[in-house]
């Protein structure tokens, strides 16, 4: 019976690691492309696609290293938003995505000095490697929000490409500076309660801020990440749908609300550590391939 027991549990434990293994890896098949496709750089090839490919909505892959098939368009404008820099033609991603800016936006516009939200880059029409800026940003699950108050929008296409977003910061990060308010803090705790969203990255000196105001729960806290730049936008990263097999996620975040990991990230900007003088230095990093993402790849490219 003992025995018996012991093989029983031994079964439920491997199928627990099977079903976490699942969660962070795709399902789906790889495809083999052709040897010759496989060594063309990515980026020339998913950022001349001027339209989504005709396919059921599938992200592939990793958000660094991945693309997007069915993507849905975000409205140039709605109500209670305007898409910016509409010359680069990434208001794009998946249909989860394309909800979640809306409905945040309707949660916005409710805050003082805020009809909505500017919202920056998403993903090119198919996802994949964009041409500049981003590494990230391949799977139509990744959207920049401005934090410049959204009082006008009306804006006409040239003024979206000209109107900048506002820095929040001071002393490199640090800290918040006077364009902060209370508001920010609002969008950014109904930006991360969304059950949706893996993470949330912004500067330290921000997520440091709403560790000191927020009252209550605080569960929300966990998904703001301080990382670097963001401090004229945040970065919304959601999870990989549950029916999206070919997805893989990102690993998941520390547990607790990760208040003390971003004092020391404030810690190492006011009292950087001494540079060390033997040191590598960093290699540039090599342009992705048309091999070095999933296979599912090629045919979102040539998809009508």
């Amino acid at each position: 019976m003992m025995i018996r027991n012991l093989v029983v549990f031994g079964l439920c434990l491997a199928l627990t690691a099977c079903s976490a293994k699942r969660a962070h890896t795709p399902t789906t098949p790889n495809v083999r492309i052709d040897p010759v496709l496989a060594t063309k750089e990515a980026k020339a090839l998913f950022g001349a696609k001027p339209s989504a490919s005709g396919q059921s909505p599938s992200p592939y892959g990793g958000y660094a290293k991945g693309c997007l098939a069915g993507a849905v368009q975000l409205p140039e404008t709605g109500e209670t938003w305007q898409a910016m820099r509409l010359s680069r033609n990434r208001n794009w991603g998946h249909p989860e995505l394309i909800d979640y800016v809306q409905n945040l936006s309707r949660k916005a516009a409710r805050q003082p000095g805020w009809d909505g939200l500017y919202v920056g880059d998403l993903s090119q029409p198919r996802g994949g490697p964009m041409l500049t800026g981003h590494r990230s940003h391949q799977i139509g699950l990744d959207a920049d929000i401005w934090l410049r108050p959204a009082d006008d929008l009306n804006l006409t296409e040239k003024q979206r490409e000209n109107i900048s977003s506002i820095s929040m910061r001071r002393s490199s990060g640090a800290y918040t500076n006077n364009n902060w308010t209370r508001a920010h803090h609002n969008i950014l705790k109904a930006a991360a309660s969304d059950p949706r969203v893996a993470r949330i990255f912004i500067f330290p000196g921000a997520k440091v801020q709403m560790c000191k105001d927020a009252k209550g729960d605080r569960s929300w806290l966990r998904k703001i990440r301080p990382w670097w730049g963001h401090h004229y936008h945040f970065h919304v990263r959601l999870s990989c749908p549950d029916s999206a097999n070919g997805c893989v996620d990102q690993a998941a975040i520390p547990a607790g609300d990760g208040c003390a990991e971003a004092e020391g990230w404030v810690d190492r900007i006011l009292n950087p550590p001494p540079p060390n003088p033997n040191a590598p230095k960093p290699k540039p990093r090599r342009e992705l391939t048309m091999g070095d993402l999933p296979g599912q790849c090629a045919g979102v490219l040539a998809s009508k």
